[in-house]
């Protein structure tokens, strides 16, 4: 692992702490929440304020995440809005944190430099013991405060304030201006610097999480749907159309269809969708190269071509069918449409722009692991965990290739395979002045793009 981790594929973007008084701010708010304390001088945090350097000192890495179902946060700084999630259990966490430091950044920016922000994202349950337990799971609200409780001592003084101005007998209660004095001294000028902190409520919809398994819950949709990336133990009866298993492709393929999720590559133009097919059929003769001990280093376009002939027999199904699709669409002519049996079936299709353009593409890069670029993109758990059954030399190539040609345009690459972002107007964030307006018009988040969870999930996580 400690190849990828060079790359800035693993561990990439995390936010430094060094200083002294960052430490320590981060042990008391560590207290505060876990009754833990680190020894560390020094070490690195995600978007939630874990460290993966204390997770291994205290033996425990959901030391902010126990019974991975409320996300307990630590922010020292809100420069950690771009920093990855790491050990995420669900696909929305990630999100709904950005979204309160971007809702907030204002006030975190003026408490966090008196203290550290703690918080937690609160769902209904704090266990999960099956699986029909997440279907109870319909929103996420935020909670938080400093360590002192400056924002709770700030919304109190605010109401004293209130009253202080609204009542006329108020210039003469002795009791109510020493409270105001008193609380003042600890949360400083609040008509200068609020301290009110906004608290969105996330509505949990559809959703990846690693519980039991693994599973894809789609619940708002026409056709709702549970798939399970492993065997679903269950007694309980969930309460979707569709209980399915990620080998039942044919009901896969019905479902993503029926529900208008997917869309086939080359409806992006026969050119564009040619050099992404081309690509997936190198990745795959990569694999199979690997697996017969050829050494896969300073590979050239014509090396490639020689490596599909010597092991044009060996290639595996999906190669010839994918083949088949790019012949076809080089010479112009019409696509034969494959059925879902096909093995290269799902290796065609990306997610059409919707709310749950990650969540799609996610459950595409986990049927399709041979296009070891798009696992890392868009399911960086199953990434990792194809990526340690690997040999060396396809370890090797893939760290170096995800390095040279994903990390260096990283929005450009995703715009290519996946299609454009979707309008941020569409997503419903507030990030100013009006639903994502600035004082020129609509802001672009390109920013956002590339600062995402590159080196956690995915799009994103708990």
């Amino acid at each position: 692992m400690m190849r990828l981790v060079k790359h800035g594929l693993m561990y990439g973007n995390l936010v430094e702490v060094t200083s002294p008084s960052m430490v320590g701010r981060y042990n008391r708010a560590l207290e505060h929440l876990t009754g833990k304390r680190t020894g560390l001088d020094a070490f690195h945090i995600d978007i939630s304020g874990y460290s993966p350097e204390v997770g291994d000192e205290l033996g425990d890495e959901l030391y902010l995440n126990p019974n991975g179902c409320n996300r307990q946060f630590i922010l020292l700084t809100v420069e950690q809005k771009t920093a990855p999630l790491l050990n995420a259990k669900f696909s929305t966490s990630r999100h709904l944190l950005r979204r309160f430091i971007d809702e907030n950044e204002e006030q975190l920016f003026a408490l966090s430099i008196r203290d550290c922000v703690v918080g937690e994202l609160v769902n209904s349950i704090y266990s999960l013991k099956s699986p029909l337990d997440l279907f109870h799971l319909n929103a996420i609200d935020v909670d938080a405060d400093t360590v002192g409780g400056h924002s709770e001592a700030g919304e109190e003084l605010a109401d004293k304030i209130e009253q202080f101005v609204s009542e006329p007998d108020a210039w003469w209660d002795d009791v109510l201006i020493a409270e105001m004095i008193e609380l003042a001294k600890h949360t400083g000028d609040i008509i200068r610097t609020p301290l009110s902190l906004k608290f969105p409520r996330f509505e949990q919809g559809n959703f990846h999480t690693v519980h039991f398994g693994g599973l894809y819950i789609f619940r708002d949709m026409k056709e709702t749907a549970c798939i399970a990336s492993g065997k679903l133990e269950t007694d309980d009866k969930l309460p979707v159309k569709r209980l399915l298993n990620i080998e039942d492709r044919d009901k896969i393929a019905d479902f993503l269809t029926r529900n208008a999720l997917v869309e086939p590559i080359f409806e992006a133009g026969n050119g564009k969708a040619v050099n992404i097919l081309k690509q997936k059929l190198d990745f795959i003769v990569i694999d199979t190269a690997a697996d017969k001990g050829e050494d896969l280093s300073g590979l050239s376009r014509r090396d490639l071509r020689a490596l599909k002939r010597k092991y044009q027999k060996d290639l595996p199904a999906e190669y010839h069918s994918l083949e088949e699709a790019v012949r076809r669409l080089s010479a112009g002519g019409s696509m034969r449409w494959p059925s879902p049996d096909d093995p290269a079936y799902f290796y065609l299709l990306r997610s059409r722009s919707h709310r749950d353009k990650p969540l799609v593409n996610k459950l595409l890069a986990e049927l399709t692991p041979l296009d070891f670029r798009q696992l890392f993109i868009c399911h960086k758990d199953a990434f990792y965990a194809h990526y340690v059954t690997w040999s060396e030399a396809k370890k090797t190539y893939a760290a170096q290739f995800l390095a040279d040609e994903y990390m260096v345009d990283k929005v450009g690459t995703r715009e290519e395979l996946f299609g454009a972002e979707r309008d941020m107007a569409e997503d419903g964030d507030d990030i100013g002045f009006g639903r994502n307006m600035g004082p020129w018009g609509a802001i672009p988040r390109d920013d956002d793009r590339d600062d995402d969870d590159d080196d956690d999930d995915d799009d994103d996580r708990d």
